[in-house]
Order: C-alpha cells, then sequence, then structure tokens
C-alpha cells in the first residue's frame, strides 16, 4: 500500500474526532529504496491518513472541509455584526441630531408666538388715531403723549428716536427740497391719507401713518431704528 499523509484533517469515526498529524516522508537524501509496503512515522505522533481504513477516508475529509466553512462562516458573521453596529451608531447618531434640530425649531416656533402674542396684547392696549379730540394745534409735549398712548410700550423709545431725527416732533414739519412732510417726514407726504383725510394737521393721523408703514416694512418700531442707525433714513 503506498503512503498518504495529510496535515490538518480531522479523523472521523464511530466513537471520536482525532485531529490528523504532520505530513511525514522519507528523508530528503535518503537511499533506502521505496517499495508500495513502507513504513511512515507521523513527526508530531498524529495520525496519517493512510491509516485511516480507506471506507472513511472521505468522511475524514469532509469533516475537515465542514470545519473550515464553519469556521469562515463564523468570521463572516463577526464582520456582519460588527457593520450592523456601525450602522446603528451612525444612525442613532443621525437621529440625535434630527432631534436636536427639531426641539431647536420647535423652541424658535414657540418663543415667536409667544413674541407675537406680547405684541398683540399690547397693540391691544394702545389707542386709535380716531380715539382723540381734533385740535387746532398741538404742542410737543401733547404730541409726544399722543404717541405712548398709540405705539406700544417697548417699542415706544425706538419710535421716539426717529421722530427726533426726523422732525423733532414737529407735525408740520417740512423739507423744502424733498417736501417731505410730518413727524415721519413722509415723503410724498399726502401717501399718510391712508390713514386719515387729515393727515397735515392731526399728529395723531401721523402716528398712525408712521406706526403702519414701520411694522409693515421692518417689522416693528424697533426694526426701523435699527435700519435707521445703519443707513440714516428708514
Amino acid at each position: 500500500m503506498s503512503r498518504i499523509s495529510v496535515r490538518g484533517f480531522a479523523v472521523a469515526s464511530a466513537t471520536a474526532v482525532t485531529t490528523v498529524g504532520a505530513v511525514v516522508g522519507v528523508a530528503s537524501g535518503s537511499t533506502q529504496e521505496t517499495s508500495n509496503d513502507f513504513e511512515a512515522t507521523a513527526a508530531d505522533g498524529g495520525t496519517l491518513l493512510a491509516d485511516i481504513p480507506a471506507g472513511q477516508q472521505v468522511e475524514v475529509q469532509t469533516a475537515s472541509l465542514n470545519q473550515q466553512a464553519d469556521a469562515q462562516a463564523a468570521a463572516a458573521d463577526v464582520v456582519a455584526q460588527k457593520s450592523a453596529e456601525e450602522e446603528a451608531r451612525k444612525q442613532a447618531a443621525a437621529d440625535a441630531v434630527a432631534k436636536k434640530e427639531a426641539a431647536e425649531k420647535a423652541e424658535a416656533e414657540k418663543k415667536a408666538k409667544e413674541r407675537e402674542a406680547k405684541l398683540a396684547a399690547s397693540r391691544s392696549a394702545t389707542r386709535d388715531a380716531g380715539d382723540f379730540a381734533q385740535q387746532s394745534s398741538y404742542s410737543v409735549a401733547e404730541v409726544q403723549a399722543m404717541a405712548r398712548q398709540m405705539v406700544p410700550a417697548d417699542q415706544f423709545q425706538c419710535f421716539s428716536n426717529i421722530v427726533d431725527h426726523e422732525s423733532s416732533w414737529n407735525y408740520k414739519a417740512t423739507n423744502p427740497s424733498s417736501g417731505a412732510y410730518g413727524l415721519m417726514q413722509a415723503l410724498p407726504g399726502s401717501k399718510m391719507v391712508s390713514a386719515g383725510a387729515d393727515w397735515q394737521t392731526n399728529p395723531a393721523t401721523q402716528i398712525k401713518w408712521g406706526l403702519n408703514y414701520m411694522d409693515s416694512r421692518y417689522g416693528s418700531p424697533c426694526g426701523a431704528w435699527n435700519f435707521w442707525q445703519a443707513n440714516n433714513w428708514y
């Protein structure tokens, strides 16, 4: 029988699985003649495939290949698990960012609504131009008193700053060069007719128009004052 030796096969039997030993061959340079019946010795005391009955050799090889396949499958599972864990980590981070952004957006919207509600409440407490009895003339103090009652309290200082610079609270102030008129120096002055036909003589009408103008164009008198400071006009 020819000697057959293998390394790494597991020997399958009805009672046990034995690790096959290392390949053993004739020493290099030996002068001994080979034959079909020479004796093989395993270097590590293992079992040679030649020592296994021919009917079980296929089973041994199959068992070894199965072990290798199982090891490869286990390694693939580890890689897949690590990949899944990394994807889960990334998704969790993305979810956290999205949650934070949603919370910040909700908070900003809440604050904006609170500001609007506060502004609406403030304006509901102010008086309209028609609430004041008309006079033939008005002093600066009287005009300022009207403005305080018409402009929301938290916006009055900004409103006052603009009027100070534009007309010094003279409701009949006229710019000889441009024709701008009134407390707000509306240009042309006739545009204030949208607030009332008495725009030339009634400071309350001018205040109403000016407040509406600042709100519609700049969001508020303070928004208008911020723009005025940067540009010296509004």
